[in-house]
C-alpha cells in the first residue's frame, strides 16, 4: 500500500481532531502480526473483539488504532474513534485503491471464483505484474484487506468478491471500483437466504454497479439467468463480452484437466484477455500448465496400507449442487484400471430445496458408471436412496472413521476416489487431508 499520513487518515475517516503527521505503512486487523509503522483496526468477531488488543498493538509498534470506543491506555492522538471499524476499513481500502494506476478486475460467481482468479493471475503474468486476492479473502473483511495490501507497482489487480446476501457485492464493488467485472456463473448457492433463485442472479449482477465508466462486463452466456446479467451490465453502460459454448476463443487449449467446468474457467480467462486487448496466444502456456488447487480438484497419487495405489481427487472445498453434478460427471468420464469411488458429504444452505437437490445428486450418480458411493451426513440418505442395487453404497453419519474405512476396507489398487461436500457442514476436507497425510 501507499504510505498514509495520520492527518490524511483523519480526512479519510472524517475525524475532526488534529493528528501528528506520522505515516502508516501497513494496515492490519490481527494484533499478533503488528509491526512498527502499522495501523491496527479493531474489528469485532463472533469469537473475539479487537478492542481488547488495541493497547497491546500500540506497545508492539502500531502508529495508531481505529476503534469504536475510547481506549483508556492509548493517547488521544493515537486512536481514531469511528462508528463502525469495518466500514472504516473499507474506506481506507477504497482510498488506497484510488491511488492504484493499474487495471483492476473484479470477479464474482457462485462457483469457481478462486480457481478462475488464480488462472487469471497466471495468465496475466505473461503481460505484466499481477496482484490478486490471497486465498479466498473475498468477503466484507477480505476485500478491504486485499485493497489495503495492493502492490502499487502491479500492472493488474484481480479482486475476488463473494456474497451470501443481497447488497454485499454492491458494497464490495464500490470499494474495488474495477475496470472490468466478471460473473463466472449463477447457481443456487446460499438460496436459503434469498426469496428466489433469480434473486441470487440479481445479487451477483450488483458487481456491474461499481465498474468504472467505459468499463467491460465478462459474462457466462450459458449460466442461469444470463439475460439478467447482460441486462444489468447494459444498464450500467458496460461493454459486454460473453464466453460459453458458442462464444469462446479458438486458441488451442490443452488443459491439465479437461472437465467442463475447467473449460469454462479457461474460456472466461481468454475472454477477459480479449476484453483487455491483449494477445490471447501468450496466455495459452499458463492455462495449459495450470493445475487444480488444493480442495478444488487437485489430484494426488497415494499409497494404500497393504500395497498398491489410488488416485484422490480432492474437491472438498465446496459442495453446492451444480458443482457436485459437474464433479460426478467428470469422474464418470475418467479412465481407470480400478473402480470409481464417490465420497460425498451433505450440501448446505439449500433451504426448502435441500431434499430435492440431494435426490438430484443421487439420480445424477445413477446415470454414471461410478462403482462405489459413500454418503456422509443425514441428508445424503436421500441421495443414496436413488442408486440402483448394483452400485456398492455405504453411509456414515459424519467424517469420523471414514478415512480408516477407505484405506483399510474399501479402496483397491487403481481406484479413483472423488471427495466432495460442503466444507464446514460436512467437513469432508478433513477426510481428504487424512488420506493425503497417510498415503503420501
Amino acid at each position: 500500500m501507499e504510505k498514509i499520513s495520520l492527518s490524511k487518515l483523519s480526512e479519510i475517516l472524517a475525524q475532526e481532531k488534529n493528528y501528528e503527521n506520522e505515516e502508516i505503512c501497513r494496515v492490519t486487523t490481527d494484533s499478533r502480526q503488528v509491526q512498527k509503522g502499522d495501523l491496527f483496526i479493531a474489528l469485532r468477531g463472533e469469537k473475539f473483539d479487537g478492542h481488547n488488543f488495541a493497547a497491546q498493538a500500540i506497545k508492539d509498534g502500531a502508529v495508531a488504532v481505529v476503534v469504536e470506543k475510547r481506549i483508556d491506555d492509548i493517547a488521544e492522538n493515537r486512536q481514531f474513534i469511528v462508528k463502525d471499524t469495518l466500514e472504516a476499513y473499507g474506506r481506507i481500502g477504497t482510498y488506497n485503491r484510488s491511488l492504484f494506476k493499474g487495471i483492476v478486475i473484479g470477479l464474482t460467481g457462485s462457483s469457481g471464483k478462486t480457481t478462475t482468479k488464480e488462472e487469471l493471475k497466471a495468465a496475466l503474468s505473461q503481460y505484466g505484474k499481477v496482484y490478486a486476492t490471497q486465498g479466498n479473502f473475498n468477503n466484507q473483511v477480505g476485500v478491504p484487506n486485499t485493497l489495503c495490501n495492493l502492490d502499487m507497482t502491479a500492472d493488474f489487480a484481480v479482486v475476488e468478491m463473494g456474497m451470501s446476501a443481497k447488497g454485499e457485492i454492491e458494497n464490495l464493488v464500490k470499494m474495488a471500483q474495477p475496470d472490468l467485472a466478471i460473473v463466472t456463473n449463477v447457481y443456487p448457492m446460499h438460496i436459503e437466504f434469498f426469496d428466489s433463485f433469480e434473486g441470487i442472479a440479481e445479487a451477483k449482477a450488483e458487481i456491474f454497479k461499481g465498474v468504472k465508466a467505459n468499463g467491460a462486463a465478462i459474462i457466462n452466456e450459458d449460466t442461469n439467468f444470463a439475460e439478467i446479467l447482460e441486462k444489468r451490465a447494459l444498464e450500467n453502460g458496460l461493454k459486454i463480452f460473453k464466453f460459453g459454448k458458442n462464444h469462446h476463443s479458438q486458441a488451442q487449449l490443452n488443459l491439465q484437466d479437461s472437465g467442463e467446468h475447467n473449460l469454462y474457467n479457461a474460456w472466461c480467462v481468454l475472454k477477459t484477455i480479449e476484453a483487455l486487448g491483449l494477445d490471447e496466444a501468450k496466455a495459452l502456456p499458463a492455462l495449459n500448465n495450470f493445475t487444480p488447487l488444493a480442495g478444488r480438484g487437485a489430484k494426488h497419487l497415494l499409497k494404500l496400507p497393504k500395497g498398491g495405489t489410488f488416485t484422490l481427487i480432492d474437491d472438498s472445498y465446496s459442495g453446492q449442487p451444480e458443482a457436485m453434478k459437474l464433479a460426478i460427471a467428470n469422474l464418470g468420464k475418467m479412465q481407470t484400471t480400478g473402480r470409481k469411488v464417490a465420497v460425498l458429504g451433505k450440501m448446505a444452505e439449500l433451504g426448502d430445496t435441500s431434499k430435492s437437490r440431494h435426490i438430484e445428486i443421487g439420480k445424477a450418480i445413477a446415470a454414471t458408471d461410478i462403482d462405489v458411493v459413500i454418503g456422509v451426513c443425514e441428508e445424503m440418505r436421500d441421495m443414496l436412496a436413488q442408486l440402483p442395487p448394483e452400485k456398492e453404497q455405504h453411509y456414515f453419519d459424519s467424517y469420523v472413521g471414514l478415512d480408516d474405512f477407505l484405506l483399510n476396507k474399501c479402496l483397491q489398487n487403481g481406484d479413483i476416489v472423488l471427495i466432495k461436500g460442503a466444507r464446514y457442514s460436512s467437513l469432508m476436507y478433513k477426510t481428504a487431508e487424512s488420506l493425503i497425510k497417510q498415503g503420501s
